[in-house]
């Protein structure tokens, strides 16, 4: 103790001589300045606090993988153990030969520094203690003004660095203080601390450098920027040698030993770790996660604050994302809407896994990158909500009829609740969450709908009536449909609740999906149906474990209770028969599931959303640049030209292909049976008329007649002698059927439509399985503009 504390005397009286040499140029008041800095030197603050510098942050997928690196520096710590010994010897020799012998200070070298100083020149003369020093207030800086206060090339501040130099000194062993400087220090080119560098410019960690390597790399810390490899390698190699000559004088090396190591080239392998989310393979959900530590107050008390923990605290962020779920997603949304199509058309998908919330793939059809104007690239994230770095939303369809029937489950409705569902119908009196009564409205259905056309909840759902909808949201109340969609986590994009937004408490056509939104928030809506009614928090982090801190936080999932157990059965119920001669006839992925299509008016966007007992995806298919300007029409995507496109056209494909790929592997679940409590799950029979002679055969039990097989003539003749309209699509399918044979008919036979309903039909080009079956990567459903049998939305 006697010891350091007559060190600490001794440094403080050459710290006094040394201010004296540095300000005074008249020898006659040395004496009197010594005495005053000494002592003022001893009272100075010394307590330094020494984190561990910054370093990159990594985002892994639940397995493990890489997502992305994320960092202000490159720079990954290394134990002095690790560092190679002539690695050591180099950075000793260059910069401090005497480390191991001094108290922090070097005084011969610190009193030459006075005599340059006092001809204007205050650099040099450090010691690696005062560096670290530096380095670490540097580091500290929370301000430009701290900053600029830690690099000044003041007396003042070397004073300071002094100060603390001389208490780290006594606090931290040497081994300790180098392994801090070595990891602090920047070496040039990107590279902060010895282990970056050395993987950096050589490929190699810091343990296997070779003696050329090492003394390239102690030779950069002087001088990082003049030094450069990259840019500079004549001035490199040059300072290389000084290294290896300083090496020589301390005894490191013998002078055949630095002879053969001049004699080696300058051969650097430069590689950098990409940062952040533009090189990512996952680079929308990576912004998300970025976006969701930057925006969450649990991660600091503002977002400057966050954003710096996230790239400076050596994060390692364990997410919920499933690559084979992503993949699998990814691939489909490329395929049916490539990234750089003409039409400048995107596709966005949310896969969400029911009861936790977790966020299982992200993916859009888009490059991620700063430049909008560039065909193909974005950095808005259109799969979520405005305040996660996505968009303002667009309009959701007639996904959001799924709203509505759990509000009139809730309410007591049974499934036989039906209407007269004509074509169109004049709906008035619907009383505003606010109070006021809202206009007429006077929606109407797609197809061709006969005037006594009778629709119950099945019937309606499989049909995606919009008469029928439009008066079951009359008869629920639509306010308490907005409430129903805001217990399912449904909210405006732009982050405001349809119950106090101006324009949402205005519109009437709120179950026909006019809302903008996102798909994340109407996965999420979905995957409570899917979990019976419990709702959870869309969750895209799972455990963060903080390198610097040593702590690590849990994130567990926030669910609770969001509507009754039978209602979401009773949905789930309905959805799911929309697979069986409905809108999603042609979307099965060979295991229970429930789903539902949405097309926007005019076709200015287009959805599916669905899930299985394990997942639940929601896709988008729409133009940015503004859907009602640039609508689904006339448009050529992936080779395929669509006059218009439709919820089962596109979005329904792509969360088919999704599906399929992300449930490989996965245990076939069943979704929930119908609730007795909501009665008898029959579609309506239609009215007969007085004389059933004249009723129209397709009233009949035996529905939709099945021609597959048949000739395009006799099907066709078929098909109207049972009172239907018939559709020959132009484009054939593969299929076993013989070449102009039907191989298909949508809906499918068997199925009991109204008179009038229109039968899309597709012939065989021959040369495949049986067409429409799960196999056939061909097949794919056509909604030509002729009048389809189910539309919905428009």
């Amino acid at each position: 103790m006697l010891q350091r504390i007559s060190q600490l005397v001794v440094v403080g009286v050459i710290a006094g001589l040394l201010v004296a040499a540095l300000a005074l140029p008249a020898v006659g008041g040395l004496g009197i300045t010594a005495r005053n800095v000494a002592s003022g030197f001893l009272d100075m603050p010394s307590n330094l606090e020494t984190p561990p510098p910054p370093q990159r942050s990594t985002i892994y997928d639940s397995e493990g993988g890489v997502i992305a690196e994320i960092f202000d520096q490159n720079r990954e710590l290394v134990e002095l153990d690790d560092v190679a010994p002539v690695m050591i010897d180099a950075i000793l020799a260059i910069e401090d030969s005497h480390f191991y012998e001094h108290g922090g200070l070097d005084v011969a070298g610190t009193l030459r520094a006075a005599v340059r100083t006092v001809g204007g020149n205050t650099q040099g003369a450090s010691s690696i203690t005062q560096q670290y020093v530096k380095n670490v207030q540097i580091e500290a800086a929370t301000s430009q003004e701290e900053l600029d206060e830690a690099r000044e090339e003041t007396i003042a501040r070397k004073i300071r660095e002094l100060r603390y130099a001389v208490a780290l000194e006594q606090r931290m062993s040497k081994d300790e203080i180098l392994e801090g400087y070595l990891n602090i220090a920047y070496f040039s080119d990107g590279a902060y601390g010895v282990e970056s560098a050395a993987q950096h410019f050589f490929q190699v960690p810091a343990s296997d450098l070779e003696l050329h390597q090492a003394a390239t790399i102690a030779g950069l810390v002087r001088y990082p920027y003049l030094y450069n490899p990259r840019f500079f390698p004549e001035q490199t190699i040059e300072r290389r040698n000084v290294v290896l000559d300083r090496m020589v004088a301390t005894g490191a090396i013998t002078e055949a030993e630095a002879a053969e190591a001049k004699e080696e080239p300058m051969e650097l392998d430069l590689s950098t770790p990409p940062n952040g989310c533009v090189p990512s393979g996952q680079p929308f959900f990576c912004d998300y996660v970025v976006q969701e530590i930057e925006q969450d107050e649990r991660f600091g008390p503002n977002e400057t604050e966050r954003a710096r923990w996230l790239r400076t605290a050596g994060l390692e962020i364990h997410t919920t994302l499933e690559p084979q779920t992503q993949q699998s997603a990814q691939a489909a949304v490329d395929k049916w809407v490539p990234r750089t199509n003409e039409s400048r058309k995107v596709a966005a998908e949310v896969v969400i896994e029911p009861g936790t919330g977790r966020i299982l793939g992200m993916v859009q059809s888009r490059n991620y990158g700063p430049d909008e104007s560039k065909l193909g690239e974005t950095s808005i994230n259109f799969a979520t909500d405005a305040d996660r770095g996505g968009s303002n939303g667009f309009q959701a369809g007639s996904t959001f009829k799924a709203i509505t029937l759990a509000a009139a489950l809730d309410e007591g409705m049974p499934f036989s609740t039906a209407f007269n569902s004509p074509s169109q119908v004049s709906i008035s009196g619907q009383r505003s969450c606010n109070g006021g009564t809202l206009s007429t409205w006077t929606p109407k259905n797609s197809g061709d709908t006969g005037a006594d056309t009778t629709h119950n909840m099945v019937s309606g759902t499989k049909a995606s009536s919009n008469t029928y909808f439009a008066q079951l949201q009359r008869q629920v109340g639509i306010c308490d449909v907005m409430k129903m969609a805001e217990k399912l986590g449904l909210k405006r994009a732009d982050g405001t609740l349809f119950t106090e937004n101006e324009n949402s408490l205005a519109n009437s056509s709120f179950t026909l999906g006019s809302e903008e939104v996102s798909p994340l928030r109407v996965a999420n809506a979905y995957a409570t149906f899917a979990s019976g009614g419990i709702y959870c928090e869309p969750q895209a982090i799972s455990r963060i474990e903080d390198q610097q801190s040593g702590t690590t936080i849990e994130i567990e999932p926030e669910c609770s209770r969001a509507i009754d157990e039978d209602v979401a059965n009773g949905v789930s119920y309905l959805l799911s028969q929309t697979f069986h001669g409905g809108t999603a006839s042609n979307l099965g992925i060979g295991r229970p599931a429930a789903g539902k299509t949405g097309t926007t008016d005019g076709s200015a966007a287009a959805w599916f959303a669905g899930f299985t007992p394990q997942m639940a995806g929601a896709v988008f298919v729409g133009d940015p640049r503004g859907p009602q300007q640039y609508p689904l029409r006339n448009i050529t995507l992936g080779g395929r030209p669509y006059g218009v496109v439709y919820g089962a056209t596109i979005p329904g494909p792509i969360w088919q292909e999704t599906m399929r790929g992300a449930h490989e592997g996965v245990e076939v679940e069943q979704l929930a049976s119908a609730p007795s409590r909501f009665g008898s799950t029959s579609m309506p029979r239609p009215p007969q008329r007085e004389n059933d002679e004249d009723a129209s055969p397709a009233s009949d039990d035996g529905g939709v007649p099945n021609v597959i097989g048949l000739s395009e003539a006799a099907a066709v003749n078929a098909l109207e002698a049972a009172g239907y309209t018939v559709n020959v699509s132009g484009t054939r399918v593969r299929s076993t059927e013989p070449e102009g044979a039907v191989a298909a008919v949508n809906p499918d036979p068997g199925t009991r439509l109204p008179e009038g309903a229109t039968v899309n039909v597709f012939l065989s080009r021959g040369g495949g399985t049986a067409s429409g079956t799960e196999d056939d990567e061909d097949w794919y459903p056509v909604r030509p503009a002729s009048s389809p049998s189910f539309r919905e939305g428009d």
